[in-house]
């Protein structure tokens, strides 16, 4: 289906990594203008633009934690390619080791507020003022949540305190303001479950813990970061998702937080199918 993306400028954050990466690629393919954001890893932002070697592609370093870097990034990308039509927030950080609030230091709540929230709002920010500067009817923000921001998750309640404000109150109060920048813009947000990336994989080689995730999930299976890709696709369209906006779609496979499927029916055959694939 043609999602009428073409000649758009998308500015994602968080573009070199696994979710990130995998909506440049179905961007790539839909013929759209792309100013990737990435932090630390100039490696992969090399591997990224050398790869597709497009002038469609424009990589930007930033630590979106600071006004400044943010501000420069928004200004690079409008120079490059001009009005930012669509915001992908995907940049985010998560701690792998659990951590009980008893336990939890202020730094790192901190930081992890910092990243997914502070840096979420210093962006949108400064894409609403990019929608003033550059006016038009549509503009399509959106926000990468989690099921953490759902459901919550003991251990990382600075984590799901980050993506519950994303996915709710800021979606819901953003959604009224876009309009005041353009009169057909949309925010909606993503809360994924878990998704095969680097920054999951630790947990996900412990076979008996992903057996008890997916006693959680119908579908018995774990998203690729394809998967949330494409709804990010559909959501950045305004031809097929134009009268959506101020939702948030959890993409978790049918996950409800409660035990569903039993540990003797779980199936690991999804793993086979990923690596003979890959």
């Amino acid at each position: 289906m043609d999602l009428d993306l073409h000649d758009k400028h998308i500015l994602v954050t968080g573009g070199t990594g696994g979710i990130g990466r995998a909506i440049v690629e179905q961007l790539v393919e839909e013929g759209v203008k792309i100013t990737i954001h990435y932090h630390t890893n100039q490696d992969k932002a090399t591997e990224v633009k050398e790869k597709h070697n497009s002038r469609q592609i424009k990589v930007i370093q930033g630590d979106l934690r600071k006004e400044e870097d943010v501000i420069n990034l928004f200004q690079k990308a409008s120079k490059v390619f001009g009005r930012i039509d669509g915001l992908v927030a995907n940049a985010g950080i998560w701690s792998s080791e659990s951590t009980l609030t008893a336990d939890l230091g202020l730094e790192q709540w901190n930081n992890i507020l910092n990243v997914n929230l502070t840096g979420v709002f210093l962006c949108v920010r400064s894409f609403f003022r990019n929608l003033l500067k550059f006016p038009g009817k549509n503009a399509s923000l959106v926000l990468i949540g989690s099921t953490a921001g759902y459901f919550g998750e003991a251990g990382h309640s600075d984590y799901s305190a980050s993506k519950a404000a994303l996915m709710y109150g800021l979606t819901k109060t953003w959604k009224n303001e876009i309009v005041h920048y353009a009169e057909l813009g949309r925010v909606n947000s993503i809360g994924p479950g878990w998704v095969i990336t680097d920054m999951a994989m630790k947990s996900l080689e412990d076979n008996e813990k992903v057996k008890k995730i997916l006693q959680t999930i119908p579908l018995q299976k774990i998203a690729t970061a394809s998967d949330v890709a494409s709804t990010v696709l559909f959501l950045l369209s305004d031809k097929v998702s134009g009268h959506l906006s101020g939702e948030s779609i959890l993409l978790s496979g049918g996950m409800e937080g409660r035990v569903l499927v039993d540990k003797s029916e779980v199936d690991l055959s999804f793993f086979d199918s990923l690596s003979k694939e890959s």
